[in-house]
């Protein structure tokens, strides 16, 4: 199996989403976009309690895209306009489609803030191609249990979305995509296969690694690589015992013009979306 080379690597600089301040290697200066991913923040680990609770976010419109959360540990609550109200645990996705357009809703819930604890996740934007930007929207939800995994010496991949040796992610995908946690002891490697087809990354949550035998990822400092396209895959082997996000998707191609929360391939089509908000086209809480 021959390494992907490495395309970049980044740290994950700070920023503010309003008041909560959280990490976002993309987009950053080095990464603007690794196509079809156009966003990632990593939020937390935030202490929620009945006196601080940084992470509630009211009701909030998408359109053209999929916002994805992944959370690492805590419980959030999902409220959308299509009906949906669910609890995600630690371990856990939802993986919204917009389409044509959703509210939706989330935050801590209210049992996990009476008894306090660590809310940490991740929030990605994955495209959608012009030609599913308008469907309509979805809502899919996995818990660690019902997803398959990969066991290895050391360590275990958890498929949440597309394929890996064999396993399949419980989450359908609108574009090829693949989403997996790579949990790995101190000492231990494995190898993680990805089509040539796709644009490739590694986003390090917790732990040190290194990646194909020569860079290495430490948690705080450079956590992201970025991969070309020109082999089978790469290899990961942790100094420490180590949490990482692996990404890979065909790319769509396609101009982006992003504004606020929509995401659509002109500046005169996310103005539409605004007014079909304004106009409540795009449902109710």
């Amino acid at each position: 199996m021959k390494n992907n080379n490495i395309n970049t690597v980044s740290n994950s600089p700070f920023t503010m989403m309003g008041p909560i301040e959280l990490r976002q290697p993309i987009p950053s200066q080095k990464i603007p976009r690794v196509d079809p991913f156009l966003l990632l923040h990593h939020y937390g680990p935030y202490s929620i309690s009945k006196d601080q609770n940084p992470f509630e976010l009211g009701a909030h419109p998408h359109r053209g895209f999929e916002p994805i959360t992944f959370l690492i540990q805590g419980e959030q609550k999902h409220r959308d306009s299509l009906g949906n109200e669910q609890v995600i645990k630690s371990g856990g996705v939802q993986w919204i489609t917009s389409g044509k357009g959703i509210l939706h809703a989330e935050g801590p819930t209210k049992e996990f803030v009476e008894k306090s604890g660590e809310l940490e996740g991740i929030q990605l934007w994955l495209n959608l191609p012009r030609s599913k930007k308008m469907m309509e929207p979805n809502y899919q939800q996995a818990d660690l249990e019902q997803m398959e995994f990969v066991s290895f010496d050391g360590g275990r991949i958890t498929v949440v979305a597309g394929e890996q040796k064999g396993s399949l992610g419980v989450i359908k995908t609108q574009t090829p995509v693949n989403a997996f946690w790579v949990d790995i002891k101190q000492g231990a490697e494995t190898f993680i296969e990805i089509p040539s087809s796709h644009q490739s990354l590694v986003y390090l949550i917790k732990g040190e690694v290194e990646i194909n035998n020569s860079q290495s990822l430490k948690y705080g400092e450079d956590a992201m690589v970025v991969f070309d396209q020109d082999g089978d895959g790469f290899q990961i082997k942790a100094k420490e015992s180590s949490k990482l996000l692996v990404l890979s998707g065909e790319p769509i191609d396609e101009p982006v013009v992003m504004e606020g929360p929509f995401v659509m391939n002109s500046r005169r089509e996310t103005y539409q979306a605004f007014i079909d908000y304004q106009e409540g086209k795009m449902g109710v809480l």
